[in-house]
C-alpha cells in the first residue's frame, strides 16, 4: 500500500476545499477544511459533535476546540482559525443541533464512517483529477507540511501532532529532495 502524501501545492488544497463547497455539500466541505487547518486524526474529527464546535447558548463558532485523542488519550486546545470558522458558521445555519455529531450521516444520526470519509476525500481528489494520492490522512500530513514550510519549528508541529519522536514528525512532513534544495539556495550567510 503506497504512503499517502500532504498535498504540497496549495492551489490544490483551495480546489479540495472548495469542491464541496460549490456543490452545497457543507458537511463534507466541513470535513475537508477541519482535515487541513487542525491536524487531527480522522477518527478526531468523526467523534466531535455539534457541542464542541458551536455554543449554543450564544449561537456562535467556538474560537476553539477541547477534546481527548482517541489514539493518544492526550487532552488537546486547539484554536480555530477563521477559515474553520467560516466553514462552521455556514454549515451551522443549516444543519446544528445540540448533541448531534459534526460530521453526521443523515440515516442514522450517527458520525460517518472512517470509509466514508475516505471516500468523500477520495472523490473529490479524482474529480479534480489531483496527482498526489489524496486521504484523509492526506489532509492531516498536509497541515504539517505547510506549517513546516511558513517557517514552524518540526518541534512544535510535533507537539501538535502529539508524536513522540521528531523522526515520526519527519515522515508526516513529506520532505522532498525540492524542499532541501530551496533551503541550500536561500541560505545566504555571506551576502
Amino acid at each position: 500500500m503506497a504512503a499517502t502524501e500532504p498535498i504540497r501545492d496549495k492551489r490544490h488544497i483551495r480546489e479540495l476545499a472548495g469542491y464541496y463547497l460549490k456543490r452545497g455539500q457543507l458537511r463534507n466541505h466541513v470535513l475537508i477544511i477541519l482535515g487541513v487547518h487542525t491536524a487531527l486524526r480522522v477518527g478526531d474529527l468523526l467523534r466531535l459533535h455539534w457541542d464542541d464546535v458551536y455554543d449554543f447558548e450564544n449561537r456562535r463558532v467556538r474560537e476553539s476546540i477541547t477534546l481527548t485523542e482517541q489514539k493518544t488519550g492526550k487532552s488537546k486546545l486547539l484554536a480555530l482559525n477563521g477559515s474553520v470558522m467560516r466553514a462552521l458558521k455556514l454549515y451551522s445555519e443549516m444543519a446544528a443541533k445540540p448533541g448531534g455529531f459534526l460530521i453526521e450521516n443523515h440515516r442514522t444520526g450517527n458520525a460517518i464512517s472512517r470509509i466514508q470519509a475516505y471516500r468523500i476525500t477520495r472523490a473529490a481528489s479524482d474529480a479534480l483529477k489531483l496527482q498526489s494520492r489524496v486521504s484523509c490522512h492526506s489532509l492531516r500530513k498536509t497541515f504539517g507540511y505547510h506549517a513546516w514550510r511558513g517557517g514552524v519549528s518540526p518541534a512544535i508541529i510535533m507537539e501538535i501532532y502529539n508524536h513522540n519522536s521528531l523522526a515520526v514528525t519527519r515522515r508526516y512532513l513529506g520532505v522532498t529532495q525540492d524542499d532541501k534544495d530551496r533551503v541550500y539556495r536561500k541560505m545566504a550567510l555571506l551576502m
